[in-house]
């Protein structure tokens, strides 16, 4: 197979803020699922208000550590983390952390939009009235329609917000899902393959939204479009086989590998 560049046709993320404070720090982090160990010491940090894409092969563990972050394992039977995970020095995994706080600070979008099946008022307005950031309908008015004006869908939809948040299309459902997500003001976003179910003109549209929501974010995103995370994203981590063997700025990563295995994956030769 051909060698290929990932510069080739892409538009590079804004450039890296080197000396961007430290939002989430990573160490040692080993992960089981019953017998079997899905991560091996992963150590990185993420820098706060950039994008980090998580690439590598499916079963790396790309997806495992992402859910580590918001303690989304908890909820896996027989799964156990160990090692060091920080949010602004914050022990993610200490027992006296309020999961429900930490899941505020650190939303989630998943691979397949998942609106309540509410209205696309109420989708946008739940988080905010469970979290209390408001009391008064005018409030939560003005709250919601931000939320919605900040994903690009407010126009769309100002004319029918009490009709089902699930008879949107899958490219409005899915900025329906962020809308809910940054509604209750969170600062850290997840994104589990957040375009893998979308064509490419709502694929578009997210990426789009990516690149301004990073100016108010700390964002990670799993991908597994080479493509996706050289346009979106300022550093890139490659998993393989539940640990991670390259880290660094995305251009950097994509042009110029310190790693063969890295290489071999990005040109398409396993994968």
């Amino acid at each position: 197979m051909k060698d290929i560049t990932m510069t080739e046709n892409l538009s590079a993320a804004d450039p890296v803020v080197a000396d961007a404070p430290i939002k989430i720090r990573a160490e040692k982090v080993n992960v089981h699922y019953s017998d079997k160990q899905a991560l091996f010491d992963v150590s990185v940090d993420l820098l706060e208000k950039q994008v980090t894409s998580l690439i590598g092969p499916s079963g790396c563990g790309k997806s495992t550590f992402l859910r580590c972050l918001n303690r989304m394992n908890d909820v896996v039977e027989g799964c156990r983390v160990s090692g060091g995970l920080h949010i602004n020095g914050l022990d993610i995994n200490a027992p006296s952390t309020d999961v429900v706080e930490l899941r505020r600070r650190v939303g989630m979008v998943f691979q397949k939009p998942n609106p309540f099946p509410k209205s696309i008022y109420d989708n946008v307005a739940y988080g905010i009235r469970i979290h209390k950031l408001a009391t008064n309908k005018a409030d939560i008015d003005q709250m919601v329609e931000e939320s919605l004006k900040r994903v690009g869908l407010f126009d769309e939809v100002a004319d029918r917000l009490q009709s089902p948040g699930t008879g949107l299309s899958g490219g409005q459902q899915q900025r329906l899902c962020i809308a809910r997500a940054i509604a209750v003001q969170p600062e850290v976003l997840l994104m589990d393959e957040p375009c893998s179910a979308l064509d490419p003109i709502a694929t578009a549209r997210i990426e789009g939204l990516i690149d301004e929501l990073r100016n108010n974010y700390t964002i990670v995103i799993v991908t597994h479009s080479m493509q996706q995370a050289a346009r979106v994203s300022n550093y890139t981590a490659f998993f393989h086989l539940g640990v991670i063997e390259e880290f660094g700025e995305t251009d950097q990563v994509f042009t110029n590998p310190t790693e063969e295995r890295t290489r071999a994956y990005i040109t398409g030769r396993f994968g």
